[in-house]
């Protein structure tokens, strides 16, 4: 899964440099006041809060500006309204892809999205045509190095870990969606950072891509991502890393 991983730390560096432009940290804020709205805005007696919370945290979100964005859910603001929708699709080479969206005008996101997937080779399909093909994960990457890793496995003996992968720069820890807060307090007091924790699809099954299905997928992606809408996307694909850097022109 090198070209999967290697995806996944490009869209860690963008994530970084999205946080610079504030843009990351309204995504984060819109996140955490949606959490609060439909589940209450105590953590420990809601899932979705706290993973919404944690994922903030490990882009260094402020203090303040997460008890802000969580009294916003308990009011009456506009944020409070924004609705959730999954949209599913199919990308080139027959990608499976999943979002996650929360939108304020459902049609004109749907439109939207609608235009993205077809602009670059994709469709928008019904619901429930992809997503069986995920299941709900916790997931936090860790930074350390590769020595590190029987010290990390040594810490994550008494939590729910179900899986540990090694990719560039760390690790990434998965567990059941539960287990998010305890394998990232486990983590931290190993003396290891946390660099994201958060609630993830992860894939079935994968769909391997080549050359110009390759690239097509990845612009595509991008364009997803780039949304303001959208909180999350999903793909099963399967790729070389060298695919990966060649679509997206990285070094």
């Amino acid at each position: 899964m090198s070209g999967h991983s290697k995806w996944a730390n490009i869209k860690r560096r963008k994530a970084a440099v999205d946080a610079q432009k504030g843009k990351l940290f309204s995504k984060l804020a819109r996140e955490i006041t949606v959490a609060a709205r439909q589940g209450g805005p105590n953590p420990d007696a809601n899932v979705r809060l706290k993973a919404a919370i944690e994922k903030a945290r490990s882009f260094n979100m402020p203090l303040e500006n997460i008890q802000r964005a969580i009294s916003r859910g308990q009011g009456t603001q506009e944020e409070g309204e924004f609705e959730e929708i999954t949209y599913e699709g199919y990308g080139p080479g027959g990608v499976a892809i999943l979002l996650e969206v929360w939108t304020d005008n459902r049609n004109r996101t749907a439109g939207e999205i609608r235009h993205i997937f077809s602009k670059r080779g994709g469709t928008l399909g019904e619901s429930g045509s992809v997503a069986w093909m995920f299941e709900r994960k916790a997931e936090v990457r860790v930074r350390a190095n590769r020595e590190d890793e029987e010290r990390l496995l040594e810490a994550l003996l008494d939590v729910e870990a179900e899986d540990v992968r090694a990719e560039e720069g760390g690790f990434v820890v998965l567990g059941r969606p539960e287990a998010l807060q305890t394998i990232s307090e486990a983590v931290r007091r190993a003396g290891f950072v946390v660099e994201e924790a958060e609630l993830v699809r992860e894939p079935k099954i994968r769909t391997e891509v080549h050359g110009e299905e390759a690239e097509r997928l990845l612009s595509l992606l991008e364009a997803l991502e780039d949304h303001d809408d959208v909180r999350a996307v999903y793909a099963n694909f399967e790729m070389s890393e060298q695919e990966v850097v060649k679509a997206l022109g990285e070094e």
